[in-house]
């Protein structure tokens, strides 16, 4: 069994002779790729000759887990050669996109600040508490799921967009191709029972009745993809405070989805420690958000670290991040 640096080299000197007969000319690149919370070993295929270079890229880390599984070099290599081969001939490819087009299809995501800072470098974003608010590029959606690109320097370039005016395009275009959702986690359960082909009658004695300030509230979109950020338009938490009548707490549980609380259930270092211990033992490296505690106060319609010491603490929404909650209130 080899380690992942032998296995690298042995990919790196092997892979090509995988691949069909036009790939062969192809220069094979490995380089470290910034990813949300994790550095990633990704290998492209450049053509020296064309115009514009543009290769999808196949990342040695995930082929390593599949060698540990199957501990079948020859089979990883395969599979991971026709991956390539098919992300060549089926996958849009960014550069011949229309640049033009692009202003009606950029999003946003929130990741965490602390733990991506040499990826943030390379790309527009604004800090939120400790957060960041990036920006993708959303190429197609399907019933096959989204395919997206991040917004990075050279690209927001190419697209003649600043930092400013992609975050005010993400702000509306985030809201309409990936509407916000705030559910109970009981209607969440029994949509997934109902799902699977129980009778609806069981469902409704299975899962019983709770208050509403006792019950978890799921902030996340339609498509359930980077829905955390879905928490920024303060309309939503506001209706939900409301029908509360209570501040809420938000528990960042990864970058697809929060979880509200009335603020009432608990204590926010409590709270805290949970979420701490939930990322660390289930939830995968690359979405985790946050270990923080959010408050968001009803009254001053107001998001702002729950946990932060007096001294430390940020003072109501971050000045740029405040056109998400005015886009909200106007609503």
């Amino acid at each position: 069994m080899m380690n992942y640096e032998i296995f690298k080299e042995v990919v790196a000197e092997k892979f090509k002779s995988y691949l069909p007969s036009q790939y062969q000319d192809m220069t094979l690149r490995v380089e470290s790729v910034n990813k949300v919370n994790k550095k990633l070993d990704g290998m492209t295929l450049l053509d020296e000759s064309a115009d514009k270079n543009v290769s999808p890229t196949i990342y040695i880390n995930d082929m390593y887990e599949h060698y540990l599984q199957t501990e079948n070099l020859q089979e990883v290599l395969q599979k991971a050669a026709e991956t390539m081969e098919r992300a060549f001939t089926e996958a849009p490819v960014v550069g011949n996109l229309d640049f033009d087009s692009a202003k009606d299809n950029i999003v946003f995501q929130v990741i965490n600040t602390m733990q991506n800072q040499d990826m943030l470098q390379d790309m527009p974003h604004r800090e939120f508490q400790d957060l960041s608010i990036i920006y993708r590029w959303v190429v197609k959606i399907d019933e096959q799921g989204v395919q997206s690109a991040v917004v990075r320097n050279n690209m927001a370039k190419q697209m003649g967009m600043t930092e400013e005016q992609l975050f005010k395009a993400a702000v509306e275009n985030t809201r309409r191709i990936f509407p916000p959702t705030v559910k109970s986690m009981n209607d969440v359960m029994k949509e997934m029972f109902i799902a699977d082909g129980m009778p609806a009658e069981m469902v409704e004695v299975m899962i019983g009745e709770i208050p509403e300030d006792k019950m978890m509230w799921i902030i996340s979109n339609e498509r359930g993809v980077n829905g955390a950020g879905s928490m920024l338009y303060e309309d939503n938490l506001h209706k939900l405070a409301m029908k509360l009548e209570t501040d809420l707490y938000i528990l960042p549980s990864s970058v697809h989805e929060c979880i509200a609380v009335s603020a009432d259930m608990g204590d926010p270092y409590e709270l805290a420690e949970m979420v701490n211990e939930i990322n660390m033992g289930q939830v995968a490296l690359e979405e985790r958000l946050s270990n923080q505690v959010y408050h968001y106060d009803k009254d001053a319609r107001r998001l702002t670290l729950a946990t932060d010491t007096p001294n430390k603490r940020l003072d109501g929404i971050v000045a740029e991040a405040q056109l998400i909650y005015e886009a909200g209130k106007s609503r």
